[in-house]
């Protein structure tokens, strides 16, 4: 169907087109306009008189090349008038409107080659996809400079015009890298196929051997190479995400699974199904009172919630609780005897990601099964059950009814999107962990009833952006994170309990850094001192929303 006319001042390339165009017939129509009223008052200076709509067609006649027929001038002064019109419609016809339209369509002109002088710490993007455009989000909340490098000329010009730093060039020539001032910059992020990744290492190590360079990988043999042509990090994904999920897999107990660490803080996950806690609110339970942990936030199916006093703990609620090592190894002291169970972990999909959550939960003496619908993929021990997991027979064979947590790794968001349905309606009780290809699946996924949800997009984004930052961001799960900066100069000299961040922005203080310790769950009364640096915990929109309203520059 074609394009509407709003539809397509819509876009940006076209708002842009359609304002050089604007100008242009504006400003002809201004120039039309003097001329026609300075027809008539050269007329009048000859003693002639001529209506406006005559004026106008002499005007347009004569601009147009096409005038000095019936209508002209006598006098001197209105044959230099008229060489005058007639001028100014050879400069529109023959240079400003050709100008104009090289200036409209016209492609390499508009396209940069390379870099101001001078930059320098800035992140060098390679590739344009899932991964980095999480990771310019991320970039651009934290006000880092970036420059997104584009072998196709065409594809350079659209990410130009939606308000991308973009340099056109060639992955695989050391030239392009030197252009962008790669020696210089923060980070090299290759993130296209491996073969590709390869070369770009080769043209960045060309140019220098200094500056980091992190590539993704999509095999442990890939990321061999990579390593091989000079990589100081390679981000196996798959490995990447089948670790995550796993670390997310409460699997039917009550103990505190500690899911990252950021500062000798540790961030944990706690179901309250089937302990004491249940039917209390936070305060009641006075956790710091017990093991010095705190929570900090609750999940109630699937959505995440600042802890509050009054937060209420159903048999639906997982706890977010940071503290130390030693507190979350206390808290798990006191509640292990509760809800443990012996039926094993479901894995649907066989493939790198699901074999990987498979060794990972493994290691922590979880039993699982994984559901395989390929022969090529399934491997002949008691771990793997043939079938396709769509099909409630294959499910049930699994023991889908009494199983604590089930891991839906397949690629496809649609698939995905139904076995999570299905899922929830065999068991409602059970946690349910899925990935994404795509962002926009997160929500549905959360809709259709699933409580955890990971993408390689944040998955990759969040671990380039921690080497760049030394491990001071920490993806909870998908859009909640943990993270560590500066301390804003507005909050400099002031208690915790007079900051108003919580109410602006919806973060919570989990941490302060000053005088060389960290004090873990600080207490409200902490002044925070000039050179201080604080851990935040929040969403993702209240995260970008602190770094906008307390800037640490």
């Amino acid at each position: 169907m074609p394009e509407r006319p709003v539809q397509f001042l819509q876009r940006r390339t076209s708002r842009r087109n359609a304002q050089l165009l604007l100008n242009l017939l504006l400003g002809l129509i201004t120039i039309v306009v003097i001329f026609t009223v300075l027809f008539q008052l050269t007329m009048l200076w000859e003693g002639r008189s001529y209506s406006y709509i005559t004026g106008l067609y002499w005007t347009l006649s004569t601009m147009t090349l096409l005038g000095f027929g019936d209508i002209v001038f006598v006098s001197d002064l209105g044959k230099i008038y008229s060489l005058v019109v007639l001028f100014t419609g050879i400069t529109f016809l023959l240079v400003l409107l050709p100008f104009a339209f090289v200036q409209l369509f016209q492609s390499s002109a508009r396209a940069p080659r390379e870099l101001a002088k001078g930059t320098r710490d800035h992140v060098i993007i390679t590739h344009r996809g899932a991964v980095t455009n999480t990771l310019l989000s991320i970039l651009q909340n934290y006000k880092m400079p970036y420059v997104l490098v584009e072998p196709d000329l065409a594809e350079a010009l659209d990410l130009l015009d939606h308000g991308f730093k973009v340099v056109h060039g060639n992955l695989d020539d050391p030239e392009t890298f030197k252009k962008v001032h790669a020696s210089d910059a923060a980070l090299v992020a290759a993130t296209s196929t491996d073969a590709t990744n390869t070369s770009i290492t080769y043209a960045v190590r060309t140019i220098s051997d200094k500056v980091p360079v992190v590539a993704t990988a999509h095999s442990s043999g890939a990321a061999q190479i990579l390593k091989i042509a000079g990589c100081n990090q390679v981000l196996a994904l798959d490995e990447i995400l089948g670790n995550s999920l796993a670390r997310r897999v409460i699997g039917g107990d009550a103990m505190a699974h500690i899911i990252g660490e950021i500062d000798d803080i540790f961030i944990a996950e706690a179901t309250a199904m089937g302990t004491p806690i249940v039917g209390k609110t936070l305060s009641e339970i006075r956790l710091p009172d017990l093991v010095g942990a705190t929570v900090v936030g609750v999940w109630q199916k699937g959505e995440y919630q600042n802890a509050r006093a009054d937060t209420k703990i159903t048999t639906q609620t997982a706890l977010v609780i940071a503290g130390s090592r030693e507190q979350i190894d206390l808290y798990n002291q006191m509640f292990c005897i509760y809800n443990a169970v012996s039926k094993p972990v479901l894995i649907i999909g066989g493939g790198n990601v699901g074999t990987t959550m498979g060794r990972a939960l493994a290691q922590r003496k979880v039993d699982y099964k994984i559901i395989e619908k390929s022969l090529i993929r399934l491997q002949q021990n008691d771990s793997y059950i043939h079938g396709n997991a769509m099909n409630t027979e294959v499910l049930d064979l699994a023991g889908i009814k009494d199983a604590p947590a089930v891991a839906i790794t397949t690629h496809d968001d649609n698939i995905n999107l139904y076995l999570t349905t299905l899922c929830r309606h065999l068991n409602p009780d059970m946690q349910i962990i899925a990935r994404a290809t795509n962002e926009r699946t997160i929500q549905l996924l959360h809709k259709a009833g699933c409580d955890f949800v990971m993408s390689y997009a944040s998955i990759g984004a969040n671990s380039i952006f921690n080497f760049l930052q030394n491990g001071n961001i920490l993806m909870v799960t998908e859009g909640v994170d943990v993270f560590k900066v500066k301390l804003p100069k507005s909050l400099k000299g002031k208690k915790i309990a007079e900051t108003t961040i919580r109410k602006d922005c919806g973060c919570s203080i989990i941490g302060v850094a000053q005088d060389g310790t960290m004090a873990i769950n600080p207490a409200p009364s902490l002044k925070l001192e000039e050179g201080s640096d604080i851990v935040l915990i929040g969403t993702v929109a209240s995260e970008a929303k602190f770094l906008k309203d307390y800037p640490t520059k």
